[in-house]
């Protein structure tokens, strides 16, 4: 028979003792302490998306829980006033047959050395265009652009001293009523459309609307009665419409309400949704007061689709209206209006507009020594079907 030691023996005692001790603290263990979940308040009192109608004006859901209004159209207002100041003053100097002061116009595009001569309100807003065109791109690249339009506004100024010439291929000077340097291009025309795309549309669709979307929306702004994500969204509609209600009264034959740059030509060529932009903004605001951030997206979403819609059905309309114009003057016009519209295909990313896509079309069809007036059937066919082909129209 195997003999235990003494000394083994006391181990195993030692090891037994130890194991029921064991078991009894394991018994004796105190429950960890369960803390429930912080429950937040929410900001604001939670809207029925059914109560929102085609007609219900912009600010009136959104106040805080004191009935103070949430909502600050200023920012976007007041770039829509500028946008608009900048093109009555180069329209006004070509109609009156004046020459255009390109650093007034400059001044203008920075908002600096109170430019806005019949509102001082814009002077001191303090927002300006220039550092919002091309914001969502890298800085360099964005840069470039505003170089790009400072450059147009020096070409329009010298331009216009021909403004009492008769326009012709080489030759600077007025065609009909349109103002067009000597490749035939109206170079007013191009600083608006291009303008629509680098400015609006850019900062409306690719930054307020696409990044801005990430904003806070727990806290409200210092001194102010709204979330950063609350004025983004704000802005993005400020910029678009000075209307409570974008669009209102509006049929396909008949626009409804005074707007301007991107707001009519959303209502022109896109017949099929222009009805649908309003209660997108309206149900995303909606959205952003329910913490409702898959709907936010949603409507953001489909109101970028349909703005790039826009823009690209714009570029083709007015190189088909360059094709049935029965004079000079109209066709210098549509081709005028064509290639701001082309030029601002570049920021239409949801569709992949790029700045190659833009250019390519460009230099295609006004690349050449006379530009306009080298244009062939052959060449506005080829620049249509390509923007067609690329936004699906």
């Amino acid at each position: 028979m195997l003999k235990i030691s003494n000394k083994l023996r006391y181990a195993f005692i030692a090891l037994a003792v130890a194991g029921m001790s064991s078991c009894s603290d394991d018994d004796d263990v105190t429950p960890p302490v369960v803390v429930p979940p912080v429950v937040e308040t929410p900001l604001r009192t939670k809207i029925d998306y059914a109560t929102l109608t085609a007609t219900t004006p912009y600010t009136t859901p959104f106040v805080d829980k004191s009935n103070k209004s949430t909502v600050d159209l200023a920012n976007g207002n007041n770039r829509y006033r500028m946008f608009q100041a900048l093109n009555v003053n180069i329209s006004a100097a070509i109609a009156a047959n004046k020459t255009v002061d390109a650093v007034v116009l400059k001044n203008m595009f920075g908002n600096t050395g109170n430019a806005f001569a019949d509102s001082t309100k814009l002077n001191a807003s303090g927002v300006q265009l220039r550092n919002v065109v091309a914001s969502s791109w890298p800085a360099a690249d964005a840069e470039a652009v505003r170089v790009r339009f400072e450059g147009l506004f020096t070409e329009v100024a010298e331009v216009s001293k021909s403004v009492a010439e008769i326009g012709a291929a080489g030759k600077a000077g007025k065609i009909g009523t349109y103002l067009v340097n000597k490749q035939g291009i109206e170079p007013i025309q191009i600083i608006q459309k291009s303008l629509i795309g680098a400015l609006q549309y850019d900062y409306i669709g690719n930054v307020l609307l696409s990044k801005g979307l990430d904003a806070d929306n727990k806290t409200i702004v210092t001194g102010k009665t709204y979330t950063q994500l609350e004025q983004n969204w704000d802005e993005a509609y400020g910029l678009l419409t000075l209307n409570p209600v974008y669009l209102i009264g509006s049929t396909d034959e008949k626009r409804g309400t005074t707007e301007f740059a991107l707001g009519s030509y959303v209502w022109e060529y896109n017949k099929g949704a222009y009805a649908k932009i309003y209660p997108a903004f309206l149900k995303g605001r909606a959205a952003i007061a329910n913490n409702d951030k898959t709907e936010l997206k949603a409507q953001a979403d489909f109101i970028k689709a349909e703005i790039e819609k826009a823009i690209a059905a714009a570029a083709v309309g007015y190189l088909d209206k360059y094709n049935k114009a029965t004079t000079d003057a109209a066709r210098v016009h549509a081709m005028g209006e064509g290639l701001g519209f082309i030029y601002s295909l570049r920021f239409a990313t949801v569709n992949g507009g790029t700045a190659k896509f833009s250019d390519d079309i460009l230099v295609a069809l006004v690349g050449s020594p006379n530009g306009v007036w080298d244009l062939t059937p052959a060449k506005v066919a080829a620049a249509s079907d390509a923007i067609k082909a690329k936004f699906k129209l």
